[in-house]
């Protein structure tokens, strides 16, 4: 007995569920991960300018650059092992002991001042390493290892500076150099430590898009287990992100010195939210495997703008912090929802 078919050349093909606008800027979102924060900050920098004209000041805007410097130099470290999804709470231990060792060499010591920053660099990629160890070889959790070492660096700060500020003035030129004006557009001016801050973020921008250690970095943080089993050695790509993180945290303290005209251990408990801040507003995923550095400058000239902007409008300092707060829980929010895209 015969049986009719359906002729597949005249079936048609199964309704899809139309595109909604929502669906199309989810999509957006998750192509290009710094849309978003671009346009956060273009859109704050048009209301800010609304509410006090003096925000878009020359002055004012070189000012911006210059406070968000040191956040963005650590935050590009940050940055590496986030994308490992990873987490780094140790970054303000490091770049304080490591400013406080390059002064105290250079000061106490007498040594020459390019000696010492040196001895500060690679102390901070010693202490880089030491993490990465601690994830890769000891196989502890990043949040775990990174907390227990926040502590123990911020208890060598204190043993190696007893508590005492070591002044610019205290130690050679090159020590605080990075805090000299580079050069001058009308009253906008830049520092030393913003152009190296730059170059940073250009050369790891290049890295991560452009070769093998930079793809491997963000398949490892996509999944671990199909990174290796593709051939990847990600214990290897793993300790190589702490060591490089450890490397920028040095050359940070240094950006640091010349920011502060100082070496003092009593700051940095913030820079490890701040860093943090940074990168999660600048459109990398607290998940792994998905985001760019230059999101991370992005983040970080925010966060800049919305404190900066917020004092000029006469905002309390207490409601600065709450409006930060609150960036970082919509941008994770965003972060999951973009994350749900079908690929």
């Amino acid at each position: 007995m015969a049986t009719d078919t359906a002729d597949p050349s005249t079936s048609e093909p199964p309704p899809t569920a139309p595109v909604t606008p929502g669906r199309r800027l989810q999509n957006l979102l998750h192509a290009n991960p710094i849309v978003g924060p671009l346009a956060v900050l273009a859109l704050a920098i048009l209301a800010f300018s609304l509410v006090n004209p003096r925000f878009l000041a020359a002055a004012n805007l070189g000012l911006v650059l210059q406070q968000v410097t040191v956040i963005a130099t650590l935050a590009l470290g940050q940055t590496l092992v986030i994308l490992t999804a990873g987490i780094d709470l140790a970054v303000g231990a490091i770049a304080v002991f490591a400013s406080m060792l390059m002064a105290g060499a250079a000061h106490t010591l007498g040594v020459p001042g390019p000696v010492a920053l040196i001895l500060g660099i690679l102390a901070g990629t010693a202490m880089g390493a030491f993490n990465g160890w601690l994830v890769t070889v000891v196989r502890l959790p990043p949040f775990i290892v990174t907390l227990g070492t926040l502590s123990v660096f911020f208890s060598l700060n204190a043993v190696v500076s007893h508590g005492e500020t070591i002044r610019g003035a205290e130690m050679p030129p090159i020590m605080t150099a990075t805090g000299d004006t580079a050069f001058r557009i009308g009253a906008f001016g830049v520092t030393w430590g913003s152009l190296i801050m730059l170059a940073l973020f250009v050369v790891f921008s290049y890295s991560l898009s452009s070769t093998a250690w930079g793809r491997h970095v963000y398949a490892t943080g996509d999944d671990l287990e199909a990174a290796r089993l593709a051939g990847i050695r990600t214990g290897r790509v793993l300790l190589s992100v702490y060591l490089v993180a450890g490397v920028i945290y040095g050359i940070g303290a240094w950006v640091l010195m010349g920011r502060l005209a100082a070496a003092s251990p009593n700051i940095g408990a913030e820079y490890n939210l701040n860093s943090i801040t940074a990168v999660v507003i600048g459109g990398t995923s607290l998940f792994g495997g998905r985001g760019l550095v230059v999101g991370t400058l992005v983040g970080a000239l925010i966060v800049g703008v919305f404190q900066n902007g917020l004092q000029l409008a006469g905002v309390d300092v207490v409601w600065q912090g709450t409006a930060i707060g609150l960036l970082v829980l919509v941008a994770v929010a965003v972060d999951q929802r973009i994350r749900k895209v079908k690929r």
